[in-house]
């Protein structure tokens, strides 16, 4: 069950990318319910994932370890 939460979460970043501000509010949300490890995964996949685009890289703050 926790495994399908982490791609939901991706899948909802991935839809809400093209909004920074929306895109940060998501992120909160997942933040609150993944488990640690998930947390972890998820950094690195945003990582990847906002490589290209700048506008998002602002929300990696709410991510730190």
């Amino acid at each position: 069950m926790a495994r399908a939460m982490f791609e939901y979460t991706k899948t909802v970043l991935q839809k809400v990318s093209f909004d920074a501000r929306l895109f940060c509010r998501e992120l909160k949300k997942a933040i609150d319910h993944l488990l640690p490890y998930e947390i972890v995964e998820l950094r690195i996949w945003l990582l990847a994932f906002t490589a290209n685009r700048p506008e998002l890289t602002v929300c990696m703050s709410l991510i730190k370890n």
